[in-house]
């Protein structure tokens, strides 16, 4: 009886050999679920990372539509077109006003009343008047005759043939009178009311009514205020960077010098403003709102950008260069200026650029030396008052105005195409010049 027990256990438990099999195929199934749950996880991953880039993409392209859709119409202004007769004596007292508005109340003769006579004034742009003494001064002879103008159209009628108002609404809430309506859909079923290039928007300065203002004084003083800021943070830059990476000792000093550096590139530029403040305009008295000031304050900014990049690029070339040039009889200064700086110059030049982009679309800074100042005239010189593009667009924005709101937009395209335009111009020069060791 016992043996038939034993042989029966025998018979029942698994041999060695299928034991080794099983434990193999769980392991290996094990194995296979740890693998797909791995790839599972890199997907999801994937997939995540594609809807994080996607969701940034469109909201990229939500903004730049945004600022398109209410931009793209800034480029354009209304003008209204007049048979205005320039008489000499009041073109002596310099009475443009009433030639003008005598020539577009020529054209509603039906019109007889004050009332009515006063909504037709209001059509005309308060700048219109200059613009007639403008074209007189350059043309003197024009006095006497009658002559064809399209004179500038108020912001109101401008942003009424833009579709900025709805038509549907009640004229309270509206903001424009259905007499004025009125009158601009006569002008412009009779082609004396059209749109043309707004040059103004390129060529002007700031100002109270919207379709006077522009943005040629803020370009200027950018292009002023960057002209210093090169003018002293590059060559200063570039020779820091190349004293603290080709010549300083290795000591505690030149390292709490690097430490500082770094450190003054993280600073926020508000800061440099506060130094701008209490140093040049405070201490030394320079005057204020001027580009001279704002470059200071900027190349102070840029400075610690300039260093870092261009010690980045100087320890790029390969210290075989060096080398070479010391063996065939080459002084230190001559290695670097004829070796060591030419291969290094197209990442120097990356870092400046980029350091110049920044300083282009800085506002706090400005705002604290008095860059935010109304300027109605186009800067001449360093140190004549002026205004930054960006700062310009801080002030447009705040402005209550329907028709700032598009050169609000208008001034945005500009300045972001300044400086895809430079950042560009740092990747094309890197990929030209580069070398690859």
């Amino acid at each position: 009886m016992t043996d038939l027990v034993e042989q029966d256990a025998a018979a029942v438990a698994p041999s060695p050999g299928s034991n080794g099999a099983a434990k193999s195929r769980v392991r290996s199934e094990a194995f296979a679920r740890r693998l797909r749950a791995r790839h599972a996880a890199e997907r999801r991953f994937r997939l995540a990372g594609a809807a994080a880039v996607a969701l940034a993409a469109l909201m990229l392209v939500v903004l730049l539509g945004s600022i398109v859709a209410k931009g793209s119409t800034a480029f354009w202004e209304a003008r209204i077109r007049l048979e205005v007769t320039l008489d000499p004596a009041e073109v002596a007292e310099r009475n443009y006003t009433p030639l003008l508005r005598r020539a577009l109340h020529a054209q509603f003769p039906q019109v007889t009343d004050r009332a009515g006579k006063r909504v037709l004034n209001d059509l005309l742009s308060s700048g219109a008047p200059y613009e007639l003494e403008a074209m007189v001064a350059k043309n003197p002879a024009l006095v006497g005759t009658t002559l064809t103008v399209w004179v500038r159209a108020d912001d109101e009628i401008d942003q009424l043939v833009k579709g900025r108002y709805r038509r549907d609404l009640p004229e309270s809430e509206r903001g424009l009178s259905d007499a004025k309506i009125a009158a601009a859909d006569a002008l412009l079923a009779s082609g004396a009311l059209a749109q043309g290039f707004n040059t103004t928007l390129f060529t002007a300065g700031d100002s109270r009514e919207p379709e006077q203002a522009g943005i040629g004084g803020a370009i200027v003083g950018s292009l002023l205020t960057l002209l210093v800021t090169m003018a002293l943070s590059v060559p200063v830059g570039i020779s820091a960077a190349v004293y603290l990476e080709e010549f300083a000792p290795k000591n505690r000093w030149t390292d709490l010098i690097e430490v500082n550096i770094n450190n003054l590139a993280a600073v926020p530029s508000i800061i440099f403003g506060l130094l701008g403040l209490a140093v040049f305009l405070g201490f030394f008295g320079m005057p204020r709102s001027a580009p001279l000031v704002g470059g200071l304050v900027m190349a102070l900014m840029t400075l610690p950008v300039i260093i870092i990049s261009a010690r980045v690029a100087l320890k790029a070339v390969p210290p075989s260069i060096r080398e070479a040039a010391l063996g065939i009889g080459a002084s230190p200064l001559q290695t670097v200026l004829h070796h060591v700086l030419p291969l290094a110059m197209p990442g120097i030049l990356t870092g400046t650029i980029i350091g110049m982009a920044r300083a282009l679309g800085e506002t706090a800074p400005l705002l604290m030396i008095g860059m935010v100042a109304f300027i109605v005239d186009v800067p001449h010189g360093l140190t004549d008052s002026a205004t930054v593009l960006p700062v310009q667009i801080y002030m447009w924005a705040d402005s209550p105005e329907r028709a700032f709101t598009e050169r609000t937009s208008a001034a945005i395209l500009i300045l972001l195409g300044v400086l895809i335009l430079l950042n560009g111009t740092a990747v094309i020069l890197r990929k030209i010049f580069e070398r690859r060791w």
